[in-house]
């Protein structure tokens, strides 16, 4: 069935993706710089007809944070911090970003954000870290995004003894959850509201093209209660309430899709086709939005006539990109964070707008409950290892984020209740942290004598906070710690720094 580019109405006279890439495998030579570049200067003109003025740059340690928790999901070491700080190169922001995006903890975090976005009913089950672990060795290894979603939509085998199968067994492989979950993670559309009657806010989703997308996976065994995820031969889904037969058929397509084929395959070659006019600008518009907050199509899984992208050219500029240099994340995330935009500081000064679609300030994210997690340990430390052979222990990690876990939908939306505010002012993982007897940290700045008050102050702050402290903050601890046990002094000062709201978000 040849491959037909519909004009998106979110983009209205705008270029058809298609025209503007290249053959995935033929990757493009303009250089990621270029087109940060041009994105740049979309946003500048978008701020000038707005009449906006954007935030000033961000300082080298606000970015270094910034950098290290959206890339790896954790803040950075005092050894990071203090060899950034020092570092007058010119280019050792561009320097930094590719240090991250090759860590091991940079596809670690993938797998980590992946997982909640395809399997978010498991969350907290055995079934999602296997999960988990598919995804990140996929991540790892470098695939391509195209490939990594052909290998989970053609998935086969026993159901839950492989990463990709979960996906199924997850929602119990019935078809219409299975369209539902595809059409929002992989198209960016919220086709499922389509399953009962016809999209009420958008005029292009129909009943039928829920149900069309349902019949590429009717003809899958997991339903019937087999242990196994595979084809077969027979399987179709009708329009409820009726005796209608809907075939196999692509969202936005006004031709079945060929017949006698295997159904997911198809669906897999149609999602991850270059001239798709989905599964790209869903893509690059879920990594914007991981990294500024909200997408530039906000949500991100409502794409629609009924919701317009900020700033459809951008939207363009970056889809066309990614398709061009072979769907790499890697390379997606670095053009983003060269921008000028993502790289603006988070303080508003004077009449400046934080409306977040304009991009003229980077808005202050709340962390996740993993990333909560993994910068504790990281600022603090432990004096012995928790689990053989490893620093990480899966009951306290999974106890610590069922705790924290606030039910935020949006990284600009933060809603801790009392769970996570007495979770951080006196749950276990905390009292360890700021024990003497437990944390690394705190032993070490006792433990050198060579070290005077103010220098074991700045520590704890470049350890939490990932910067010195200011005049105010520098003289009103030294004066918090003089004539008091210096241990307890320590404790007290790591206790409120990790409690505080700095620590606790991305800015």
């Amino acid at each position: 069935m040849p491959w037909r580019l519909m004009r998106s109405g979110l983009i209205g006279s705008l270029m058809l993706l298609a025209a503007t890439t290249a053959r995935a495998d033929a990757p493009s030579q303009t250089s990621p710089e270029e087109v940060s570049g041009q994105i740049d200067a979309l946003l500048s003109e978008a701020w000038r007809q707005q009449g906006v003025s954007p935030a000033l740059p961000s300082s080298d340690a606000m970015f270094l944070r910034r950098a290290c928790l959206d890339l790896t999901g954790a803040i950075p070491t005092v050894r990071q911090v203090r060899a950034f700080l020092a570092d007058e190169s010119p280019d050792k922001r561009s320097r930094l970003i590719d240090e991250l995006l090759k860590s091991p903890s940079h596809a670690t975090h993938l797998a980590h954000l992946w997982r909640d976005i395809m399997l978010p009913r498991a969350r907290g089950t055995p079934l999602a870290g296997v999960f988990e672990n598919w995804l990140q060795s996929r991540f790892h290894a470098g695939a391509r995004y195209d490939e990594l979603i052909f290998e989970l939509l053609t998935a086969s085998g026993q159901a839950g003894a492989n990463g990709p199968t979960l996906f199924y067994s997850s929602l119990e492989v019935k078809p219409e959850e299975l369209a539902s979950s595809t059409s929002r993670i992989m198209l960016g559309v919220q086709i499922g509201c389509a399953q009962c009657h016809d999209h009420p806010f958008s005029t292009r989703w129909k009943q039928k093209d829920f149900w069309g997308l349902a019949a590429f996976f009717a003809q899958v065994s997991g339903q019937r209660g087999t242990a196994s995820v595979m084809d077969v031969n027979s399987g179709e889904v009708k329009l409820p309430k009726t005796d209608q037969v809907v075939p196999p058929q692509f969202p936005g397509e006004k031709e079945p899709a060929e017949s006698g084929a295997v159904r997911r395959r198809q669906l897999a070659q149609w999602v991850t086709a270059p001239d798709n006019p989905y599964f790209a600008r869903a893509t690059v518009n879920r990594v914007w939005s991981m990294l500024f907050g909200a997408g530039l199509v906000d949500p991100v899984d409502d794409f629609g006539d009924h919701n317009p992208p900020s700033h459809p050219q951008i939207l363009e500029v970056l889809s066309a990109d990614f398709v061009a240099n072979g769907y790499d994340l890697r390379r997606l995330f670095r053009v983003i964070m060269l921008t000028a935009s993502y790289q603006l500081s988070s303080e508003l000064t004077g009449e400046l707008s934080s409306a977040p679609q304009l991009f003229a300030v980077m808005p202050v994210k709340s962390l996740s409950a993993e990333q909560i997690y993994e910068s504790i340990l990281r600022a603090t430390g432990r004096r012995a290892p928790l689990v053989a052979a490893s620093r990480r222990n899966p009951a306290e990690r999974q106890s610590f984020v069922a705790k924290f876990d606030a039910p935020t939908q949006r990284l600009i939306e933060f809603q801790a209740g009392i769970p996570q505010v007495l979770t951080m002012l006196n749950g276990p993982l905390i009292s360890a942290a700021a024990d003497l007897q437990k944390s690394d940290l705190l032993a070490a700045l006792v433990d050198a004598p060579f070290l005077d008050s103010e220098q074991r102050i700045e520590t704890l702050y470049l350890a939490t906070l990932s910067r010195l402290p200011d005049e105010a903050e520098r003289a009103r601890l030294i004066e918090f710690t003089s004539g008091r046990d210096p241990e307890k002094a320590l404790s007290d000062i790591l206790w409120v720094l990790l409690n505080s709201s700095e620590f606790l978000l991305n800015r």
